[in-house]
């Protein structure tokens, strides 16, 4: 696969400016539910503040003769040492969404994780990324869902199967209630308003489709109605894991398995102990717990202790370049965003995942240039200690 030409549209130069975009092109239901966080935000917010307060130390004389951002992550060359994090109803927020980013994932040759609760299929992802797609377990009640869930993406050669830790109940968003997309949700007047308000998202749901929970349609009777599909999910999945959940997942899993959501060392330490391949400490982008540390705090303290042991990678707070450097600086050996991609998408529509990659892409060279990072290993050297 030839290299991606990195092209960025200069209208939306920051993450900042696609959310803004995003925003302005999408209804006030759909940006809430990807833009906020839950009870009253706090965790979402520190998550990227405390991100932004590691410090690194440039260096200007030193010889310098490339910076190099490929990296590789369970036997895979990446180009870049960023992905895209599973997100939940992609195509609420943006029609399509899930099929873009995908599609943009594979040509930059960075990881997509798919979401068990989004809107497109493992299959269809698979064909998309040439076999290439992550996908992501929210653990089913029942053991017969949870094989065949298993089976379809080992069949899609899925190369890593990423289980859901931190969800063992839904967070507590109050945006999302009054929107009414909790479970079940409800589309209301001032929902249909918001939506007639937003042509241009009208008119590409019709053209795609309402969205639909695609990897779980095997599982779902017929003809659902949105108060029986709430009920449908909360009788279908228990996000509460354990190690007697998870052994019987490592054994029929034969490809890399990746425990998502950790944010504590008593946590890893089992998830090693079960033959864990990787962690991604993650809080869920601040959207399970306000009362819990950021994700920068337990990511320093894990990959110090088991980042020879196994792969610590981390999401939840990531909004840029540097923020994908800071992360690196402190231990991580990988990163992964998901609303960054989201509002990009938003905002851009079937350019948004192409601009963003390119955006961050360019955005961490430049970071790696200016402190004179060579290889994408080398950035906790350049990490200003106190």
């Amino acid at each position: 696969m030839s290299k991606k030409e990195i092209k960025i549209d200069t209208r939306y130069p920051s993450v900042d400016d696609l959310r803004t975009r995003a925003q302005q092109r999408i209804p006030k239901f759909a940006f809430e539910y990807l833009d906020g966080g839950c009870n009253e935000d706090v965790n979402l917010h520190k998550n990227t503040a405390e991100i932004r307060k590691v410090e690194l130390l440039p260096s200007y004389l030193n010889k310098h003769t490339h910076s190099n951002m490929k990296t590789e992550l369970f036997g895979h060359t990446y180009d870049a040492p960023f992905g895209i994090a599973p997100v939940g109803l992609q195509g609420l927020m943006w029609p399509n969404a899930p099929e873009i980013l995908a599609k943009a994932a594979f040509e930059h040759n960075v990881p997509f994780i798919l979401s068990t609760v989004t809107t497109t299929s493992i299959e269809r992802a698979a064909e998309i990324t040439e076999g290439k797609s992550w996908f992501q377990l929210y653990h089913p009640t029942e053991d017969r869902v949870r094989d065949d869930i298993i089976n379809r993406a080992a069949a899609a050669e899925c190369p890593v199967l990423v289980i859901l830790c931190d969800v063992p109940t839904f967070g507590f968003r109050p945006r999302d209630i009054r929107n009414g997309l909790a479970m079940p949700p409800k589309m209301s007047v001032k929902n249909i308003l918001q939506v007639l308000g937003k042509p241009n998202w009208a008119m590409q749901t019709l053209k795609h489709g309402q969205p639909n929970f695609e990897t779980l349609k095997p599982y779902m009777p017929k003809g659902l109605d949105l108060a029986q599909l709430g009920k449908f999910m909360d009788a279908t999945f228990s996000g509460r894991l354990n190690e007697e959940k998870i052994k019987p997942i490592r054994d029929m899993w034969k490809g890399k398995l990746v425990l998502k959501g950790v944010a504590n060392e008593a946590d890893v330490d089992k998830a090693l102990k079960l033959g864990i391949d990787g962690v991604i400490v993650s809080n869920h982008g601040g959207r399970q717990l306000d009362a819990g540390e950021s994700t920068i705090a337990p990511l320093t303290r894990i990959a110090k202790k088991y980042g020879k042991e196994l792969t610590v990678m981390m999401d939840s707070g990531l909004r840029s370049g540097p923020d994908i450097a800071r992360t690196l600086a402190k231990g991580a050996q990988f990163t992964f965003m998901g609303r960054s991609f989201m509002y990009g998408v938003a905002a851009l529509g079937a350019k948004g995942g192409d601009h963003t990659i390119s955006l961050l892409k360019t955005e961490l060279q430049q970071v790696m240039e200016q402190i004179c990072c060579e290889e994408v290993a080398d950035f906790p050297n350049h990490l200003i200690v106190k």
